[in-house]
């Protein structure tokens, strides 16, 4: 399950983990115009842990999901 939800400066995006067993804590992502960042509460720490990904990791990354092992590099248009 997810929601989304649109704010002044970010589009935020919380998916629920669901099932029966090994279930995580529920991943915040926040889209802002020039990154991502992604929270989840550590339960062990009772921190939130954050990962700041740029629009560029974000793209390779989503490239990535779809691609067998190896390395690779994205062409980016220069316009």
């Amino acid at each position: 399950m997810f929601s989304i939800e649109h704010d002044f400066d970010a589009t935020v995006i919380t998916l629920v983990d669901e099932g029966d067993t090994h279930l995580q804590e529920d991943i915040t992502i926040n889209a802002f115009e020039d990154c991502i960042v992604l929270e989840q509460l550590d339960p062990r720490t009772d921190l939130v842990e954050r990962i700041t990904l740029s629009i560029s990791q974000l793209n390779d990354l989503a490239a990535a999901l779809n691609l067998p092992e190896g390395v690779y590099s994205r062409v980016r248009n220069q316009t």
